[in-house]
């Protein structure tokens, strides 16, 4: 413990400098963990990080996938969903079908179990990873939404194909009308568990005395909570975390206070930012022990990477094969619903961004380690060659994915006229006029007698805004202050109504309620 605690406490402050360094080099930050792992994996005398199989999902997927849930725009998910479910579900099955026949046809005593073991252990892209990317230049709220909806299904449903294949390899058998029904209550229970906690953790905030650090930690030892229960009824656990953090995400406003709401996000921001770090440098340190285990089996380190080469090109082929097919679908049932594009061409192209977003990492990762070392008494086969095939995939979709996509955006101009910084500027002082109307006419009102005769609500009536420090205090009473906190929460009910319209970009919502926040906060100190 002594000797691993310091290790654990530098990997912290080494994810902190290569973060830093990521933004000045305007790259993403895992690209550099998982090089700087794989590099500090050589340094001799390290201690070796081992993780348990079987928890490494329960340790880092829940609150990953809560913070994800809490932060994706609930409202494009339900306007793409058609997208976002073909590839959650039919694109994820499709990659591991590929995966699983190309791997047992070229890599020699790969079973179909094994290949759709593998399949579902490197389907689904990184939600981590795409963001990390795609900061660093400008995409329709459309894309974003899609990409990010994606990456909290596939997750779920790589996992589910993964525990199946795991079944099969164990037992040699696959059951299908015994695989439908395990297939459906997972899916079906491991929502409605999910959406049964969510309700009853909000009752729980509502109902209880809480302040804003037991808020903050009833969130983080929700998800856990969820995924547990969920796996102990057999469901999935994923899904039960991703409908509850939706559910809840929903609920913010009514079972937390702003207080808890602000101190929160800088709490999970922190949180999350850390494990993702931890678990890029883990892949990186897993490589050289991975190599010792190829050595054990015999196979080549050149043949492996050979392998790893293979399956990386199918996953980039299918991903594009599928995206593709998404676009002729989508235009022959839905046309309506097909992405907005300034013309055919740059339609046609869409799909080739969406191809070339499927960088790999955490979930790969978790699913890869989470292989049992042995399975009834010897050796699982093909562990240590599915690790390495797994680091190979996340290593080059990181560097070649990763590294190109920013470049691809801005030298295509793709999103130039999609995107424009004067129509979300026009957008956000929009909000902000119907904001001060709302306010103007809830004074005039409720308060029109308190208005008379008083310069500071007068003075706040015209220009609420941009009202600076008073130099005297004494003006605060409880009376205004009371009047200013409710004008807040009628601010939160306006831009909750004004949500509802599909034209409204939700992130825009979502600042102008933080503002609101912090000017509650403010207002609570005087």
């Amino acid at each position: 413990m002594h000797t691993l605690l310091p290790f654990l406490l530098a990997m912290i402050a080494a994810i902190v400098l290569l973060n830093m360094w990521a933004v000045k080099l305007k790259i993403a930050y895992p690209i550099l963990l998982v090089v700087a792992g794989l590099l500090i994996s050589f340094i001799p005398g390290l201690p070796v990080v081992k993780i348990d199989p079987d928890l490494i999902f329960f340790l880092f997927l829940p609150p990953l996938l809560f913070e994800a849930a809490w932060s994706i725009s609930f409202k494009e998910m339900k306007k793409w969903w058609r997208i976002i479910g073909s590839f959650a579900f039919l694109v994820v099955f499709f990659t591991a079908l590929s995966v699983a026949l190309v791997s047992n046809h070229f890599i020699p005593g790969f079973t179909i179990a094994l290949g759709f073991l593998l399949g579902g252990i490197v389907s689904p892209p990184d939600a981590v990873s795409t963001g990390a990317i795609t900061k660093f230049v400008k995409i329709p709220r459309s894309t974003s939404a899609i990409l990010e909806g994606e990456s909290l299904l596939n997750d779920a449903s790589s996992l589910i194909i993964f525990r199946f294949a795991l079944v099969a390899v164990g037992t040699g058998q696959f059951i299908w009308q015994e695989a439908t029904l395990n297939f459906l209550w997972m899916v079906g229970g491991g929502a409605g568990i999910g959406l049964l906690l969510a309700w009853l953790f909000v009752q729980a905030h509502k109902r209880l005395p809480t302040d804003a650090p037991s808020d903050i930690a009833l969130t983080l030892i929700e998800p856990y909570f969820m995924y547990w229960i969920a796996e102990q009824l057999h469901s999935s656990g994923v899904l039960a975390v991703v409908s509850g953090g939706l559910f809840m995400s929903a609920k913010r406003l009514i079972f937390l206070n702003s207080t808890s709401r602000i101190k929160g996000y800088s709490v999970w921001e922190s949180f999350v930012f850390i494990l993702n770090g931890i678990v890029f440098l883990i892949i990186g340190l897993q490589l050289p022990e991975i190599v010792a285990g190829l050595r054990s089996e015999g196979i080549p380190l050149s043949t492996a990477i050979g392998y790893g080469l293979l399956v990386t090109g199918v996953l980039i082929a299918a991903r594009m094969i599928s995206a593709y097919a998404a676009l002729i679908a989508t235009l022959i049932f839905r046309p309506i619903a097909t992405p907005h594009a300034s013309s055919k061409r740059r339609r046609w192209l869409m799909p080739l961004l969406l191809g070339w977003t499927g960088m790999r990492g955490v979930v790969s990762l978790a699913a890869a380690l989470a292989i049992p070392v042995s399975l009834s008494g010897q050796a699982f086969p093909h562990r240590d060659l599915i690790l390495f095939i797994t680091f190979v995939v996340i290593l080059l979709t990181l560097l070649v994915q990763g590294l190109t996509l920013p470049y691809l955006i801005q030298r295509t101009h793709f999103f130039d006229d999609i995107f424009s910084e004067k129509k979300e500027e026009l957008a956000r002082k929009s909000i902000k006029h119907g904001l001060k109307q709302h306010v103007y006419k809830t004074l005039k009102n409720k308060y029109d007698n308190e208005l008379n005769g008083h310069a500071v609500m007068e003075k706040f009536l015209k220009h609420w805004e941009e009202r600076t420090d008073a130099s005297d205090d004494s003006w605060m009473n409880e009376k205004t202050k009371s009047i200013f906190i409710e004008l807040l929460e009628s601010q939160r009910k306006y831009l909750s109504e004004l949500n509802k319209d599909p034209a409204i970009d939700e992130e825009l919502i979502r600042h102008q309620l933080y503002q609101i926040d912090l000017e509650e906060e403010r207002l609570k100190i005087m």
